[in-house]
């Protein structure tokens, strides 16, 4: 076993891999950029070294920053992570060359499974079934659309590097091809550095179920049985869960057999996933899966086949990459329960989505884990903490566990529920209504469940008057009972006679609230024109304390109800008036490229039309008008721009939005 190894990567994947390092007596060296210099993977490493500036190209990305730092501290072996240069074939070639060992499969396996189209090809050739689609090198458009007439409509456009939802686009008609392919391609270009693409027949009702495999370096390989990360948006998965939900045992052996046999195929040694597409339309049937991808690292889920199998996975890595076989055969796994993990991003349901920055003001996860489940909080990051534009906007990932999908999917709920965090919009409501979600509850899920419920999933509940009175509550300090020897001093706001009444302004969105805030014998009491009142912060039909928490942090006041938040901003009296000139311009939601601009001043529009499109963490966002207008400034392409930027400037037009 290795004495010291070096995880180049960074958040809650490398925080994962320490915590299993540790406990095997291995020591670690973390390696950072500027922006994680505090980072909480930094503080848990044994050693840390820095290795560049924010950007992950100037980082992360550097392979011979990272190799260096490892030869330095006398690390014998590089663990990747997930995503950076997990996956990169030269990065394993450049490690093994310089006498460490890459905790992972090799380059040529790596190379095998690394572009879509030969690792489809090569799949076909081991009898592994593969979707329809074309997966040939050539990439004129004429071929492209032709093939895409040849396999019919719907398709979907995928690039052939790397995975996450970038690069793919679904098309439902010729006429929106060529956009849609010119959009895959500057994606893919933007986050592979590769443009090229491949183009597959879309599924009606498609599930991504996926099996994890491990191999070793005896020619052994074994599966760990499947997950279903059936629930996305945008291409992207958002909460996982094991086994797969009315998964047969007719099913899980075609699957599991398929998977074993690719991963044979290329000699595979290490963890890895392969990723199948399942026609869902007709219950799980043995004829109606295929090969979509495989993964040569370790996933992001991970921890759900953990649960259900007792097995640490990171362990298995170590213990192979120094040489061991694999420490269980086939016959020893076996499955046990049911297992969800739903991924914690700092990012806007409501707003499509779109990643969030912001300092973590407040992070509180539950204590203990709800009533018959266990449960795991994998994350990188702790209160205080920013969230960064340069990275993925992941906070954690809550991983719960129980004896049947139904305990497991109640105990995810109420742990959801727990769960606060201000300083930075997250989905935490959003994950809680999915859980909720009658479908998904019945275990009726396909890639197309968040987008056909996803009005209902992203809209947060009203705050009603109890939240509102809470705000207030919280944001008059009358609330709070100071530490005092002296008894009177110990009720915020006392006063002897006549009572305290504070007249208070909070702002929750856009609208605007009034209210005030009166202490009686010490005891609060808030008043809402028309809404009536509410002592000791309970009333108005709701909960009372049991049911709302809150924080108070700067300049904002958060109320916490179940899963859903509701954030109060605390004008500041001196603070000097909006400008109202900025009421007819279009700022940037997020820090980003400006990839694209499709305006110029002077152009008449119309509403819906695309204005530009912006980049942020690898994604492409389209600004669109909301209605008619004459623009009067638009940023130039190639801008970098920062959150709060105007964008575009209209003669006389209301303020726009965003369509993403």
């Amino acid at each position: 076993m290795f004495s010291k190894i070096l995880i180049a990567n960074r958040g809650e994947i490398a925080a994962r891999v320490i915590r299993t390092a540790r406990r095997m007596g291995v020591k670690t060296v973390a390696v950072h950029s500027d922006a994680d210099a505090r980072a909480l993977h930094v503080a848990m490493a044994d050693e840390a070294v820095h290795i560049g500036a924010s950007p992950v190209g100037e980082s992360y990305l550097v392979a011979e920053k990272i190799i260096a730092a490892a030869k330095a501290t006398g690390a014998e072996a590089i663990h990747p992570g997930y995503g950076f240069l997990s996956e990169n074939p030269d990065f394993v070639d450049q490690v093994t060359a310089a006498g460490l060992v890459f905790i992972g499969p090799s380059a040529a396996s790596i190379r095998a499974m690394g572009l879509k189209d030969a690792a489809k090809r090569l799949m076909e050739k081991a009898g592994v079934p593969v979707v329809p689609g074309y997966h040939g090198e050539a990439q004129e458009y004429v071929l492209l659309a032709s093939k895409a007439r040849e396999i019919g409509y719907p398709v979907l456009i995928k690039a052939r590097a790397g995975g996450g939802g970038k690069g793919m686009r679904r098309v439902d008609h010729p006429d929106d091809f060529q956009d849609a392919l010119a959009g895959a391609r500057r994606e893919a270009k933007a986050a592979f550095g590769d443009d090229r693409v491949l183009v597959e027949k879309y599924v009606d009702k498609p599930r991504h179920i996926e099996v994890q495999v491990f191999g070793d370096n005896f020619g052994t390989v074994v599966h760990l049985f499947e997950r279903d990360c059936s629930a996305q948006r945008r291409h992207q998965k958002v909460i996982e869960e094991a086994p797969a939900p009315g998964m047969t045992p007719e099913m899980r052996k075609a699957m599991t057999d398929a998977a074993v046999k690719a991963a044979a195929a290329i000699a595979y040694s290490g963890a890895g996933t392969i990723e199948f597409i399942v026609d869902g339309s007709d219950g799980l049937r043995p004829d109606r899966f295929w090969f979509m991808e495989m993964n040569t690292r370790l996933q992001v889920e991970h921890p759900v086949t953990e649960m259900i199998t007792g097995i640490d996975l990171v362990e298995w890595q170590l213990r192979v990459a120094s040489g061991e076989p694999l420490p269980a055969t086939q016959e020893q796994i076996r499955l046990s329960g049911h297992a969800f993990e739903a991924r914690i991003y700092a990012e806007d349901p409501a707003k499509g989505f779109l990643p969030a920055t912001g300092t973590l003001h407040h992070l509180a996860f539950p204590g203990d884990a709800p009533a018959g489940a266990s449960m795991r909080i994998e994350t990188g990051v702790r209160p205080g903490d920013a969230i960064s534009p340069f990275y993925d906007p992941m906070i954690a990932k809550l991983v719960v566990h129980a004896a049947s999908r139904p305990a497991a999917l109640a105990a995810l709920g109420a742990a959801l529920e727990q769960t606060e965090i201000a300083g930075s919009t997250a989905n935490v409501g959003f994950l809680a209504a999915l859980a909720a979600d009658a479908d998904f509850a019945a275990g009726d899920v396909d890639t197309g469940l968040i987008g056909r419920h996803q009005e209902t999933l992203v809209t947060a509940p009203a705050a009603g008057a109890a939240v509102v009175e809470t705000a207030l509550l919280a944001a008059s300090g009358l609330d709070r009972a100071e530490a005092s020897d002296d008894p009177w001093s110990a009720f915020a706001g006392y006063a002897h006679f006549n009572p305290i009444a504070r007249r208070l302004k909070l702002l929750h969105g856009e609208t605007e609230i009034a209210g005030s805030v009166s202490m009686i014998d010490g005891r609060p009491r808030v008043s809402l024109p028309l809404a009536g009142t509410v002592d000791d912060r309970g009333g108005s039909g709701r909960g009372g304390a049991a049911a709302l928490r809150t924080v108070r942090w700067p300049g904002h006041v958060t109320v916490f109800d179940g899963a859903w938040n509701h954030d109060f901003t605390v004008p500041d009296p001196l603070a000097s008036a909006a400008d109202a000139a900025a009421g007819g311009s279009l700022r940037a939601p997020m820090p980003g490229l400006v990839k694209l601009v499709r305006a110029a001043v002077g152009d008449t529009v119309g509403k819906g039309q695309p204005l530009l499109v912006l980049e942020a963490m690898k994604m492409e966002h389209t600004i669109t008008a909301p209605h008619d207008g004459q623009i009067a400034g638009i940023v130039a392409e190639g801008s970098q721009v920062a959150d709060g930027t105007v964008l575009v400037s209209f003669e006389e037009a209301p303020a726009l939005a965003v369509a993403g």
